[in-house]
């Protein structure tokens, strides 16, 4: 099995070996932020690879976000993009040793791209980052890849079981308004931190 660090993140992007990058933010996490009505919130999204969802929010007065990812190279590359983000909100680290405290985690294809042996250590790292009240909100793939690399895809009664060991399950249903080629194979979330 492949190590999946940075070195191999660098080489996919490199290489264009992004088939889950669909090139802008897509329309549930959209249609989620555009209704958000407190834009002074702390939002984290880690393994954000290109961070369309950081460059909508950045460009809709939300100055709190930070972006986080692995590889060098997108953070460059979003730096390049988007030269008014703040640089202190550029996280260029492993996500289990990020260390500060959000309001909302965003998920968008993170979690499938990390190995299933470290799904339990997601969970709790997001219940650790998350203030009291503190929400995970994305989408997971309700589809199973069988691949030996990434994405890794799963199911509702599987992530059910992983998250609320830390979370309220708040919403985990199949996305209405998922984009053209995810459309039927992804779950919008919404996991509330336990007080």
């Amino acid at each position: 099995m492949v190590e999946l660090n940075k070195s191999y993140w660098n080489f996919r992007y490199d290489q264009h070996r992004t088939g889950w990058d669909a090139g802008e933010i897509t329309t549930p996490l959209k249609e989620y932020f555009d209704q958000l009505g407190n834009k002074q919130i702390e939002i984290l999204i880690p393994g954000a690879g290109n961070a369309y969802e950081a460059e909508y929010l950045h460009q809709n007065g939300f100055e709190r976000v930070h972006v986080l990812d692995i590889s060098d190279r997108v953070i460059k590359q979003f730096q390049e993009r988007t030269d008014d983000f703040p640089s202190a909100h550029l996280h260029n680290e492993d996500f289990f040793d990020h260390r500060g405290s959000y309001d909302v985690i965003i998920e968008q294809t993170f979690f499938c791209a990390l190995e299933p042996k470290l799904r339990r250590a997601y969970s709790r790292k997001c219940y650790d980052l998350l203030k009291p009240g503190g929400k995970v909100i994305g989408l997971l793939w309700n589809h199973e890849f069988g691949s030996d690399e990434p994405p890794y895809g799963g199911s509702a009664v599987e992530y059910d079981s992983l998250f609320s060991v830390h979370f309220n399950v708040d919403k985990m249903e199949l996305a209405y308004n998922s984009i053209k080629p995810r459309a039927g194979r992804e779950l919008f979330i919404k996991l509330v931190k336990h007080d």
